[in-house]
């Protein structure tokens, strides 16, 4: 019996795949020709995988598939190649979702690795400058020498990514861990990084526990000598979720001197007290205000009330910071005024040192 194309197909039917079925039920036998010489008949044809992925388990059957040809009467030469139908598949881009319900945790507040220091900076009441003093404060901590991180635990109304000048999003090579990013000589890493800048968080508390759980957790902080965490307005889910999750050294509380940012003042004083998180000192924000063009002091929201109410509570007051055009026009831009030499800078600075004196940073 002669070779024909028939016989040489009957030949590699006989050839099992791992996955069950042969190379000629499985339609992988391609581009097959007889060349007809004088000695005999020399047989080329191509092994199709599906995909890259099963080229590879086929590999190893096509030397079978060559010594099961060459075995016909008449086989001269044989000649196979083994190749996949379509290109690889791209690997799938680690993805990271930020916003789920936390996990359990046993055993209480838990250190963060690699972190000497967490302070919480909080307010009662929005609107006092809390965000503005907490990316301040941390770039005159860095400034002197500390090395310093900063969350963003606003996630409703995440600003420090605007206020430190940094608008791209933070890498996850594996999709589990993120890199943070350094703007100032501060390592931040902040929810509005990972979000369009016009986009809402919609979250019910669940989502939002979960969520700072992982910027707490899963991100690659590395060795700080202190995490400053910028927390939201109020006394609600974050405040109460990083107290009982995370050991604080403790918090600092910030406020205007006017009388009803001081009635919320007292309320997350009380939060912290309640929750067993030391309180490390109080400061008054926009405490007074000089024009920029005649020099007169105005004190717009009153004067003395957060040091009034620092020594009766009997509490640390670390200073007073000032309302100025300088310090607005600073972090709508991106470069806190602690970053620069002007003269708004050494409040922060003053602040940054009492807190280091102390050995609170």
């Amino acid at each position: 019996m002669g070779v024909s194309r028939e016989t040489v197909m009957a030949a590699l039917s006989g050839i099992k795949l791992p996955g069950g079925g042969d190379l000629v039920s499985q339609d992988m036998i391609r581009a097959l020709t007889l060349d007809d010489s004088a000695g005999g008949i020399s047989v080329r044809f191509v092994i199709e995988a599906p995909t890259p992925e099963s080229a590879r388990e086929v590999a190893p059957l096509q030397p079978q598939a060559e010594a099961a040809v060459r075995a016909l009467p008449g086989v001269i030469a044989v000649q196979a190649v083994t190749t996949a139908h379509g290109p690889a598949a791209k690997p799938a881009a680690p993805s990271l979702k930020i916003g789920q319900h936390p996990t359990p945790q046993q055993g209480g507040p838990q250190k963060l690795a690699g972190i000497d220091r967490i302070i919480a900076i909080g307010s009662g009441k929005g609107g006092v400058g809390k965000s503005t003093v907490s990316s301040n404060l941390a770039v005159a901590l860095a400034r002197q020498g500390r090395r310093v991180g900063l969350l963003d635990a606003d996630i409703y109304g995440p600003s420090q990514p605007r206020m430190m000048g940094v608008n791209r999003r933070p890498g996850s090579p594996d999709g589990k861990i993120i890199e943070p990013i350094v703007a100032h000589g501060v390592t931040m890493m902040s929810l509005g990084l990972m979000l369009k800048d016009d986009e809402a968080v919609i979250w019910r508390g669940p989502m939002i526990m979960g969520a700072l759980q992982q910027l707490l957790t899963q991100v690659a902080w590395g060795n700080l000598d202190i995490l400053l965490i910028d927390l939201p307005p109020g006394t609600g889910d974050i405040q109460l979720t990083l107290c009982q999750r995370t050991q604080l050294t403790g918090a600092i509380v910030v406020s205007t001197p006017q009388d009803v940012a001081l009635l919320d003042a007292r309320k997350a004083l009380d939060m912290f007290l309640k929750l067993k998180t030391p309180v490390l000192g109080l400061i008054e924000n926009m405490s007074t205000f000089c024009c920029p063009n005649c020099g007169h002091e105005t004190q717009i929201f009153g004067h003395g009330g957060v040091k009034a109410d620092a020594e009766r509570l009997d509490l640390p007051f670390l200073g007073e910071l000032p309302l100025t055009l300088a310090v607005r026009q600073a972090g709508d831009s991106g470069t806190p005024i602690a970053a620069t030499d002007a003269p708004e800078a050494e409040a922060y600075a003053r602040l940054a040192h009492r807190l280091i004196a102390g050995g609170m940073a």
